[in-house]
């Protein structure tokens, strides 16, 4: 699928927050489970941290890179499937905290891990169409696992948003995308559950592994691009094996591919997860580089997206804040920090 006109990224940015636990904490508390997995740190919001002020601050950080009148967006789209109103958009919020009110349409994207590259699905069909000169998207979640579960070890927190607009100002141009879609219910969460039920190895084959493949495959066949065409690639990161192997099975050598998953430093946020390794990506990208960007949700589908950075990436970057500030930045806690920051102590 390719829009009308030529679309890119004019700006983008992420939050992750400060505080971590370590892995080998968790399963100092549940070692019942038996299953301690090599050593992880995720990030915990804090009290005073959901997935709006996540998305709030991503979406500054990506106005400040993009240096664009507020006014000028036409669309705010984020997603979540962790929100802190069960009927209330984040996006009006969002948008309202960025100034791009009232002129602009906001709406929640939703589609277990993937409703950000929908959403950027739909902010290039946008801008591509000449209804909007500027959209802006994302993902944000303080993902919730229930105590004990394997999830608990890689479920964490943050969010990334990217602003799309004219080629000629971007810093990465858009080539092509393509989904694939199927009903696979591998992962959910019904109405009042506090936590989500999964597959267990059902989330691998035939869910993780078959969608992102049919989706890349489909996307290479489109534009007769191969694996060798890119020098980076980034994935949907529920952990940190599924992203070597699904891109060992499409050709990818593990160096284009590991230094973007970031499940070990801090667990998978989620709808935020390929966004914030995408944005990892663009900032160690130099002008030419093609980068594969290939997410993946639950219930099931993996959008898939072709990207060539441009010779304005180095100016527009420097406006922006990298995400190893934030990655760097580690405050760690215990279990029971931990726990009462993500309410899993329930006093009534």
């Amino acid at each position: 699928m390719k829009p009308d006109r030529q679309v890119g990224i004019i700006g983008y940015g992420g939050y992750i927050p400060r505080f971590r636990i370590d892995s080998s904490e968790i399963d100092r508390v549940w070692r019942s489970a038996g299953r301690p997995p090599a050593r992880f740190f995720k990030a915990v919001p804090g009290p005073d941290e959901d997935t709006t002020t996540i998305a709030i601050q991503a979406a500054r950080n990506a106005m400040r890179m993009a240096r664009i009148d507020p006014d000028e967006l036409r669309a705010v789209w984020f997603g979540t499937e962790s929100k802190p109103y069960a009927v209330k958009p984040t996006s009006t919020i969002v948008a309202d905290a960025i100034g791009a009110l009232p002129h602009a349409n906001a709406a929640d994207w939703e589609f277990a891990c993937k409703p950000g590259t929908e959403a950027m699905q739909a902010a290039i069909a946008m801008v591509g169409s000449g209804m909007a000169p500027y959209a802006l998207c994302g993902g944000a979640d303080t993902s919730q696992a229930r105590p004990g579960d394997v999830l608990e070890f890689f479920t964490g927190a943050g969010g990334a948003a990217y602003i799309l607009g004219p080629a000629d100002k971007g810093l990465a141009t858009v080539e092509a995308s393509n989904s694939y879609v199927t009903n696979t219910p591998d992962f959910f969460r019904r109405e009042g559950q506090a936590y989500p039920s999964h597959g267990q190895r059902f989330t691998g084959e035939p869910a993780y592994f078959h969608h992102i493949q049919s989706a890349v495959e489909q996307l290479f066949a489109e534009t007769g691009h191969t694996a060798a065409d890119y020098r980076f690639a980034v994935f949907h990161q529920p952990n940190y094996q599924f992203p070597l192997k699904v891109a060992a099975s499409l050709g990818f050598p593990k160096e284009s591919v590991a230094p973007f998953i970031l499940t070990h430093r801090i667990g998978n946020t989620y709808s935020g997860a390929a966004l914030l390794g995408f944005a990892k990506a663009l900032d160690e990208a130099e002008p030419g580089d093609r980068i594969l960007l290939a997410s993946y949700g639950s219930g099931a589908g993996s959008d898939a997206f072709s990207f060539v950075v441009t010779e304005g990436i180095a100016e527009i970057r420097q406006r922006g804040i990298p995400l190893e500030t934030y990655l760097s930045r580690h405050k760690p806690i215990d279990y029971a920090l931990y726990a009462r920051y993500r309410g899993k102590l329930r006093l009534t």
